[in-house]
Order: structure tokens, then C-alpha cells, then sequence
């Protein structure tokens, strides 16, 4: 009996340690895209933020609150989390919506690579 409770242990916990592994390859093997980034920026970012993320897009003139520069200090002393929950939920008393149900996950992090490529390259 002793021996049984044992293995349920062992298999609880190395199904446990399996899990967790699972879902720490998936997050390493699908690094972001910035070519698939880039698609997703211009399709849903660039009419604000513009094609090089200065905030200069076609429709910034018209906003009340204009689009964030990306190339801002406060903007790239941002963390990655901090820029996901933006794009993922938007900002309160902005344009900037929620794209959460609009862009998947993936679509979300790729687009962020191209916006630190951007910023990088200061474009």
C-alpha cells in the first residue's frame, strides 16, 4: 500500500514537471516574427502610429490623444509585459482599444517584435 501511494506520487509529479515543460517549449520554440510582426503592424497600427512608430500615422491628426511614439524614452523603457498589456487590453480615455479577440496572442508578440525593430533601427 505503501508502495502504491509511492508511484501515484512519482507519476503525479513527473506529470506535473511533463506539463510545465510542454508549456515551456511552446513559449521557446515559437519565438516572435517580425516579418509576420510587420504584416500585423500595417494592417492595425500603422494608420496611427505610422510606418515608423513616431506617432505620425494618416488618422493621428484626427485623435484627441495622440498615438504613442514608440521611439519616446518613457515608451522604450518599457517592459515587453508592459507593452503586451496595452496592445492586449488598450488605454482608458484613448483610441488605443483593446485588441484582445482581434489579434491572437501570437499576432500580438509578433508585433511587438516589429516595433522594437523599429525603435532599434530608428526608423
Amino acid at each position: 500500500m505503501v508502495e502504491s501511494a509511492t508511484h501515484t506520487r512519482l507519476i503525479v509529479f513527473f506529470g506535473l514537471a511533463l506539463a510545465a515543460s510542454f508549456s515551456l517549449a511552446a513559449a521557446q520554440d515559437f519565438p516572435p516574427d517580425v516579418t509576420r510582426g510587420r504584416a500585423v503592424y500595417e494592417r492595425h497600427c500603422l494608420a496611427c502610429h505610422g510606418a515608423g512608430g513616431w506617432g505620425d500615422g494618416p488618422d493621428a491628426a484626427t485623435l484627441r490623444v495622440p498615438p504613442t511614439n514608440f521611439h519616446r524614452f518613457t515608451s522604450v523603457l518599457k517592459s515587453d509585459e508592459e507593452l503586451l498589456r496595452t496592445i492586449e487590453h488598450g488605454v482608458v480615455f484613448s483610441p488605443m482599444h483593446s485588441w484582445q479577440g482581434i489579434l491572437t496572442e501570437t499576432e500580438r508578440q509578433d508585433a511587438l517584435a516589429y516595433i522594437r525593430l523599429l525603435v532599434q533601427q530608428g526608423r
